[in-house]
């Protein structure tokens, strides 16, 4: 019944109203995530954020933000898989939880820079491993320097450190990104996990890291939708092939 009523809130919290999206030259606020990687950007105070990703074997993992204070935003999410489709739901373990904070804003020669805390890992939950098929974040630190390129162009870099270590890979990992606006309403992005906690022997990488690709388009009515690709490189053992699909809903208001 808990879980039920969290998503009828998620889906309350979604009814759009005027608000700018996150995509393209026009966009008010901030990416806090690429596709799976944090970046140094904050919810604005005063602003609620509802997220959700449809990922393949019938995922859905829901993301609830607030901005607290300035430059603070806290936030909730859960989700599982086979919740799409037939067959019974494998609820996530417990539910994640994630808090951001802007320790250094952006200036003409130097980056933001967030320190966070997030434990929500993306995919397929392995109990047998107590971990997420794609790692929580954990512990990280993100920058973020944007240029005036054409429209603007984004550089992205994060450190973390998993508290998904089960499986006896836990060091420090990198990610890096980049994002380009195309036009008042559409950006492009690519990332790429170093996946250095997840390369070990009994890890469920290969050692190629993760590179994932998006493109987020946000049609004017306070709504931002995103098509994802990831897993380019293969680098996944438990289920080898052709890069992943996803698609991203994702509404920002005022409370």
């Amino acid at each position: 019944m808990k879980k039920h009523l969290f998503f009828a809130v998620l889906v309350l919290l979604s009814i759009p109203v005027l608000a700018q999206g996150t995509a393209g030259e026009d966009a008010n606020y901030e990416h806090r995530y690429l596709i799976d990687m944090p970046t140094a950007g904050v919810l604005k105070k005063g602003f609620v954020g509802v997220s959700s990703d449809v990922l393949p074997y019938g995922i859905l993992v829901s993301r609830l933000e607030v901005g607290v204070f300035d430059d603070v935003s806290f936030g909730i999410s859960y989700g599982g898989a086979n919740l799409i489709g037939s067959g019974m739901p494998k609820w996530y373990k417990l539910p994640g939880a994630n808090i951001k904070f802007r320790v250094m804003q952006e200036s003409l020669l130097y980056p933001s820079l967030t320190i966070g805390f997030d434990t929500q890992g993306k995919g397929e939950y392995f109990d047998s491993t107590d971990r997420y098929a794609i790692k929580s974040p954990g512990l990280f630190v993100s920058g973020s320097k944007n240029f005036a390129f054409w429209g603007f162009l984004s550089f992205h870099g994060s450190l973390n450190y998993s508290l998904e270590k089960s499986d006896g890979d836990n060091f420090v990992n990198l990610m890096v990104g980049a994002e380009k606006t195309i036009g008042k309403q559409v950006s492009v992005m690519a990332e790429y996990d170093f996946g250095l906690n997840d390369d070990g022997k009994t890890a469920y990488g290969k050692g190629n890291g993760y590179m994932n690709f998006g493109v987020r388009w946000t049609p004017g009515v306070g709504f931002t939708l995103g098509l994802d690709l990831r897993d380019i490189l293969s680098n996944k053992k438990w289920s080898p092939g052709a890069a992943d699909r996803g698609i991203r809903l994702e509404y920002i208001r005022s409370i």
